[in-house]
Formats: structure tokens, C-alpha cells, sequence
């Protein structure tokens, strides 16, 4: 595939909307750069509260300098409040210690912009000088142009919404059917039977009967079934627990994760809230994978919403609110796509 070069301000609002999925609010955006190659693209909200400057930039740094080959980060500041001439821009508190920590692991700030709802600006530019574009511009920016030929396109707000599902009832019947069956099999014969399942889904190039939904869904009920066929999605012959906490030297196949998501979100159309936990649970999963932790926290909270006693969903969500990164994000060439985190 070609490679993109991002040669001005509007470039770079387009590639930050298209690598995130949608137009940040409330955000700090940054990039990590080696020499003129692009790394890692993290996204996380902007500090909620006053004399966090220091500890908020310890933990910006600690995600970027996940990328150890970066050298220097580009960043971007979205936000509704407004910058007053002659005094210092919104969040140059924050900016001023990121800037500090960075320099502490050898990464300098080449670049910065400040992005209000109608225009952005360079951020250490004069308030209401020329300077100031208008955000609309990006949509005619040739990396947008790039990306829309791909496929791509930039959700207004990085909210999950969810496909539908009906006739609740007769679905839980059908799932209930399918456990009663695994509970009357030998443990080992149950599990094999599971995978045999979900390998041919993985395989497959078409969406699955309703039937195996019910029956995938069934099996992601039982911890010890579940918990193989999250390990099985990568395609990695590996021990269990080192795929799935992505501490694998080895790649995995991100194409095979990206059509697992899809399988997931098909098989929850299939089921009922009453056996949805696990299969949500497992969509946040693939996205902490991906280093998406904030759809990643939005799907283990669904996943909470329909069972708050679910233990993997509350374990996941600890584990990504503590700011652990997937194994596989620390390497570029292991990790998703472009270094993802958000």
C-alpha cells in the first residue's frame, strides 16, 4: 500500500479523525515521530481537574514512550473552551509539564495545535491571529481525501451504538438449550466441540447461522470455554495466558481479530441482555488488543450494565483503568495498524 504523507495542519486533523474513527472532544492527541516516520496515536481526555498538570503528564508519557522509537511527538488540544488574547492558552499548564517529562526520556514536542469546535490554530500562535483555519478545511485536505478512497470515515463521537436485537426470549431459550447440552458432555469433549466451532466461524467468510450463534454464545458462558476461545482468535500457537495478555514476540493476525469483532457483534444480535455479558466482554477485550481503551472500557461497561457481577468484565476494566497497555502495542511490529491507544 502507499504510504501517506502528511504535509500540513489539515493533514494532520484528518489522519488523527481517521486513526481514531472519530472527531475527539475534550481530548489530547498526540503522535509519536521517528525522524519523519509516524508511530503510535494516543487519545485521552483532557484533566478534569486543577494541580493535575504533573501526574496527568507522567501518564501521557508513560503511554508514548511505550513507542521506544520515538523521537519527538506532534500534538493536538481539542476543546470548547476558548483562547483569550494575551493570555496563555487553555491547558498551557499541561502542555508545559508534558513537555518537561518528555524531555527527562529523550522526546521532544516538534509541533502543536489548538482545536476549537469551528477553527484551529497553531497552539503557541497569537489568539485571533490570521493563522487560525477553519476545522471544515480538513475535509478537503488530500489525507482525507486518501483515506475516504480507502474506506475510511470519521464518526462525529466515539459512542457505541449497538446493532438491535429482538425476540429476547426465544433466543435465551435457544442459548439455555445449547448450555444444557454442554453441561451433560464430558469438559474436554465440550471444549473441543467449542473450538471446532469457532475455528470454522474464524475461517469462514461468511457470517454464521443463527443456530451457531446460539451455540457460540452457550460456550462463551463457561469461563474455562470462553476464556480458550479468546486465546484461539489471534492464530498464534502460543500458550494461552501470553496471547491473551498480547506478550507474544510474535504478531498476531489482525486481520482474523478485526472479523472475530465482527462475528461477536453478530452473534449479540442472536442473544439476549440475559447472555450478552460475555460476548461484549470479549468485543472490549479485542479492542484493549488493539489499543483502544477507551471503546474497550465502553463495551466492558455494557457488559457491566446487563451483569454487574460479571468478574471478567470488572477485572478488564480495572486492568485498562490502571493504564496497562496490550503487550503487543509496545512494538511496532506487533502492534495494530498505526500504534493505536486511546
Amino acid at each position: 500500500m502507499e504510504k501517506l504523507t502528511i504535509k500540513t495542519p489539515s493533514d494532520v486533523l484528518s489522519f488523527i479523525g481517521h486513526t481514531l474513527g472519530f472527531w475527539p472532544t475534550e481530548s489530547l492527541v498526540c503522535i509519536t515521530l521517528n525522524n519523519n516516520g509516524i508511530g503510535a496515536t494516543l487519545r485521552i481526555d483532557l484533566p478534569r481537574q486543577p494541580g493535575q498538570d504533573l501526574p496527568y503528564a507522567r501518564t501521557v508519557a508513560h503511554y508514548l514512550t511505550s513507542d521506544t522509537t520515538a523521537t519527538s511527538i506532534l500534538f493536538a488540544v481539542y476543546t470548547n473552551e476558548t483562547a483569550q488574547h494575551g493570555q496563555a492558552k487553555p491547558y498551557a499548564g499541561t502542555i508545559a509539564a508534558l513537555t518537561g517529562v518528555l524531555a527527562e526520556h529523550g522526546i521532544t514536542i516538534r509541533d502543536g495545535l489548538f482545536v476549537g469546535p469551528e477553527t484551529f490554530s497553531p497552539y503557541d500562535d497569537e489568539p485571533g491571529t490570521s493563522l487560525a483555519l477553519p476545522v471544515s478545511s480538513t475535509q478537503t485536505s488530500a489525507i482525507n481525501a486518501e483515506f475516504i478512497y480507502r474506506g475510511s470515515f470519521i464518526e462525529p463521537t466515539n459512542h457505541i451504538a449497538l446493532p438491535t436485537t429482538s425476540q429476547e426470549t426465544a433466543k435465551a431459550t435457544a442459548v439455555e438449550h445449547h448450555m444444557d447440552t454442554i453441561r451433560t458432555q464430558p469438559a474436554d469433549a465440550s471444549l473441543q466441540q467449542g473450538r471446532r466451532l469457532w475455528a470454522d466461524m474464524l475461517n469462514s467468510k461468511n457470517l454464521p447461522s443463527d443456530d451457531d450463534c446460539h451455540t457460540l454464545v452457550a460456550n462463551l458462558q463457561f469461563p474455562e470455554i470462553r476464556d480458550r476461545l479468546l486465546a484461539d482468535i489471534p492464530g498464534l500457537d502460543e500458550p494461552m495466558q501470553q496471547v491473551l495478555f498480547a506478550q507474544t514476540e510474535e504478531a498476531p493476525m489482525w486481520s482474523r481479530i478485526e472479523w472475530a469483532q465482527q462475528l461477536l457483534l453478530h452473534a449479540y444480535t442472536r442473544t439476549s441482555a440475559e447472555h450478552s455479558a460475555p460476548v461484549l466482554t470479549a468485543i472490549g477485550y479485542i479492542n484493549w488488543w488493539e489499543g483502544k481503551g477507551t471503546k474497550a472500557h465502553q463495551f466492558l461497561q455494557l457488559a457491566l450494565d446487563t451483569d454487574p457481577a460479571y468478574r471478567l468484565a470488572r477485572l478488564s476494566d480495572q486492568m485498562i483503568g490502571s493504564g496497562i497497555v496490550a503487550g503487543w502495542n509496545m512494538n511496532k511490529n506487533t502492534a495494530y495498524k498505526t500504534l493505536l491507544f486511546e
